[in-house]
């Protein structure tokens, strides 16, 4: 099993569903904590981090719908991923 996979697991709602609102916000913040360990180490890659800011803007993008849809639902999203304190 991938990590991909077991990331999903926590968030779907059955096994087909990928595309979740909740699934694609884990989905980025998995992808986004890998690009910030590759900064950690090449500092000037410029063309990865356009990337990082669109993954970044794209994930806030879906935690605002999903707190427009569902309040509940973005709670316990935000506090699984631990994204704000």
């Amino acid at each position: 099993m991938t990590e991909k996979q077991k990331v999903m697991e926590n968030f779907q709602k059955s096994s087909q569903d990928t595309g979740n609102s909740a699934v694609q916000v884990a989905l980025l913040t998995h992808k986004i904590k890998e690009l910030t360990k590759h900064f950690k180490i090449h500092k000037k890659d410029f063309h990865s981090m356009r990337g990082l800011m669109k993954m970044v803007s794209q994930r806030k993008k879906l935690l605002s719908y999903i707190k427009m849809k569902d309040q509940s639902n973005y709670q316990k999203v935000v506090k699984d991923l631990s994204l704000r304190k």
